[in-house]
Order: C-alpha cells, then structure tokens, then sequence
C-alpha cells in the first residue's frame, strides 16, 4: 500500500524553459506524469505574428504531479533531476510536505542549486 504525503507549493523556474527544452521532457504530463513525483507548469501564450497567431508554450514550474496525497518517496531526488536537466535556469520556491503520521511536516527548498530536504524543529515552550 504505501505511505502517502500530500505536497503543496511551486518550484519557480526563471527564465521559463523553452519548448525546445521541455517537449520531450520527463517532467511534462505526456506520455505518463506518474513517471516523476513533480511535474511542469506549461503556460500557454496567443502570440500575433505575419503569418497568423503562434501558440508559445514556456515551462514556468515545478509542482506536485498529483493533489492529493501520493507516494512521493523520490521527490528531492526528482526537483534535483530538474535542476540538473535545465541548466541556465534558477529555480526558486519551495514544496511543503506533510504525511499520513501525525508531526510528519518537512519541505523540499532549493538552496544554491541544490533540491533540499528541510525538517522543522518543534519546541516545547517553558512551562511555568
């Protein structure tokens, strides 16, 4: 069965990546998005040109692949598989993490190119 953690937030990516660079990419929802436990944003823009409207797609995100809660086991190891992929890209954001276990909070941030994996502190206060 598994372990499930649901996963909310974006990874921005700056500049968005090209078609060029995100058609065949693994992170895209085609052929499988099951494939990688993130998965791009494609944006989509109306662009007037001399032969008629051109239809641009960017890749503007990392997020979640699924809303609710999945078995994200790889997901540090997969927003690093991005970053690695996409070089000339700064990506920046963070995805919070929490699972099926009561105090199971954690976040995957980026840190200097780095996909890391961020577990709060949880302090008592001073009792009287």
């Amino acid at each position: 069965m598994g372990y499930y953690t649901t996963v909310e937030g974006e990874i921005t990516i700056t500049p968005p990546l090209t078609w060029a660079e995100l058609k065949d990419s693994p992170f895209g929802r085609n052929p499988n998005p099951a494939l990688r436990d993130v998965t791009l944003v494609i944006a989509e823009e109306k662009v007037d040109t001399d032969e008629g409207p051109l239809l641009r797609r960017t890749g503007t995100a990392l997020v979640p692949t699924y809303a609710d809660g999945y078995k994200a086991y790889h997901l540090v190891e997969h927003v690093q598989e991005a970053i690695d992929a996409f070089p000339g890209h700064t990506f920046a954001g963070r995805l919070d993490c929490s699972g099926a276990d009561a105090g199971d909070m954690w976040r995957v941030v980026v840190r200097d190119g780095r996909a890391v994996e961020v577990r709060p502190r949880i302090v008592w206060p001073d009792e009287d």
